[in-house]
């Protein structure tokens, strides 16, 4: 029964799936970024996709009940993240859905489900690809889900409710993403009239139009996936409880 809920839910979801192609996008497509820079973030993003790795394992060596539970987070950054929004200036948004699995399982796992959901929208989808793999995972798999997984976590210290924590959480890892995108972009294109800052604020304005009404959006939709799963998946998350993420 529990196994079915999974399958329904991932379903639902997955009717949203959107891919239009753009120039500007959240995910930054296959040979926009010159070499030097798509090398760096390879090599910037490796350390933690390693560690991320072992964590997984750790995690379903000792909890085999929670592999449906991580399928789900994973489909569901899969299916989120491959939804592309028109904005300004032939430019698109998208949600990351980043901020649920780290809520659930810590920014680490986070990491390997939201690389392996980039790696197949790269091969699959012409929604990034391989020479920007590496930039891709830094900031949705990796700068997005710290930041969710650290403010839940300092929302849940203060006692917010906890509707609050995980709605705050998903839409500012949301936001993040899209603020180190543009820092990346930022990076290999500065601009010749005021270099990197100048850079910066144009990609930040580019996405902010729809990225903020989105990243609004995407907090809902996870605070009502949460609750589903706490009303339906409680010894599962008595399990993750007991886990250091």
């Amino acid at each position: 029964m529990l196994k079915l809920k999974y399958i329904n839910a991932a379903t639902v979801v997955a009717l949203l799936i959107l891919s239009p192609k753009s120039a500007y996008a959240m995910h930054i497509m296959e040979g926009f970024l010159p070499f030097s820079w798509c090398a760096f973030w390879y090599v910037v993003s490796l350390p933690f996709m390693i560690y991320g790795v072992i964590m997984v394992k750790k995690l379903t060596r000792d909890n085999t009940k929670l592999k449906l539970l991580l399928g789900l987070c994973g489909a569901f950054v899969f299916v989120l993240s491959a939804m592309k929004i028109p904005s300004v200036m032939g430019s698109s948004s998208h949600p990351t859905g980043v901020g649920l699995g780290a809520i659930l399982f810590g920014p680490s796992v986070m990491t390997v489900l939201g690389g392996i959901a980039l790696l197949f929208q790269g091969l699959l989808l012409a929604h990034g690809g391989p020479s920007t793999y590496g930039a891709n995972v830094f900031s949705m798999a990796i700068a997005g889900p710290m930041v969710s997984y650290f403010l839940f976590n300092l929302l849940k210290y203060a006692n917010a409710p906890m509707w609050f924590a995980v709605f705050m959480a998903s839409v500012l890892g949301d936001l993040a993403t899209y603020v180190v995108t543009s820092f990346q972009l930022s990076l290999a294109f500065p601009s010749e009239s005021g270099g990197l800052t100048v850079s910066f604020i144009k990609f930040l304005t580019i996405f902010a139009v729809t990225q903020i009404p989105i990243a609004v959006g995407e907090g809902i939709l996870i605070v009502l996936v949460h609750n589903y799963l706490t009303a339906n998946s409680a010894e599962e998350l008595k399990a993750l409880a007991g886990e250091e993420t």
